[in-house]
């Protein structure tokens, strides 16, 4: 086990995960995960990192197995693309643009955005939209690109999230504070310049380079896809224990309907005894 550990700390070593923030720009509540300072600069313990890492892993293939959805926020240049493409993998909602306020406290009126988008694929399709004089066609075109980009990704996110994956819980603080509001747990990667405090799985990792991002989201991604592929599983068990039982089932009904009904030997006794009835009834009469 330790061997595993040991080429895990190795891989986030190779990838820059250990890389904190200047040590004038520190949060001291992430004294426990500092190593160490060198040349003004915050070490990462990475040790930690990897226990952690293993941590939110399990919790999250765990909301997975559950059916439930995991929303990924990452607005920074460095990682917003590497968050779509694993919160993708993994069929995740995820927020890579600005981040819609009251997405989460206000999340009716979020749908409401949303149900809009569906309004004018509609029209799109059912040939309303071309009804439409060319100036309305352009700001409605323009409406939904809007809406696309802001809140394409969680077009299909029916309900609230069961969890929040963050990247840099600092520029994220709005994301931060709705979920606090609503108790939605708080999975993040959090540098040396912010607070662990309110974070429910903390990941020290450095949040500004991009390999130190992707290498954390590929293992997150890792641990949902497996979370799903538990679930799928299950489903399929579920159901072959459901067809095993219904054959069963009937293969008793038929045996018993079998069983009820009277054989041609079982008749021939009835038929001579109520005939020989008969006759001694008769011969009583004469």
């Amino acid at each position: 086990m330790a061997t595993t550990t040991n080429i895990e700390v190795k891989e986030l070593l190779k990838a820059g995960v250990h890389f904190g923030h200047l040590t004038r720009k520190w949060n001291p509540n992430m004294a426990p995960y500092i190593y160490m300072e060198r040349n003004g600069i915050h070490i990462i313990n990475l040790y930690k990192t990897a226990a952690k890492i293993d941590e939110a892993n399990e919790a999250l293939k765990k909301i997975a197995a559950s059916g439930r959805k995991v929303l990924f926020v990452a607005t920074k240049k460095q990682a917003k693309d590497i968050v779509a493409e694993k919160a993708k993998a993994a069929n995740m909602p995820y927020i890579t643009e600005r981040w819609p306020g009251g997405m989460l406290t206000n999340f009716v009126t979020i749908r409401k955005a949303v149900k809009k988008m569906a309004t004018i694929d509609r029209m799109k399709q059912d040939g309303t939209f071309m009804t439409l004089s060319k100036k309305e066609r352009l700001q409605v075109d323009r409406l939904r690109a809007k809406l696309e980009k802001n809140l394409g990704s969680i077009s299909e996110m029916s309900r609230l999230p069961a969890a929040l994956f963050i990247v840099d819980t600092t520029r994220e603080h709005i994301a931060v504070a709705e979920a606090i509001k609503l108790n939605i747990p708080i999975f993040a990667m959090v540098d040396t310049n912010s607070d662990p405090r309110v974070i429910d799985y903390v990941i020290p990792a450095n949040d500004d380079a991009s390999k130190s991002v992707e290498k954390i989201m590929g293992s997150v991604s890792e641990a949902l896809i497996e979370g799903l592929s538990e679930r799928k599983s299950a489903k399929d068990g579920d159901k072959k224990d459901d067809a095993e039982e219904m054959k069963t089932a009937a293969k008793a009904d038929a045996k018993e309907a079998k069983e009820e009904i009277p054989t041609t030997d079982a008749k021939q006794p009835v038929k001579v005894e109520a005939k020989k009835e008969t006759v001694e009834a008769t011969k009583e009469e004469e």
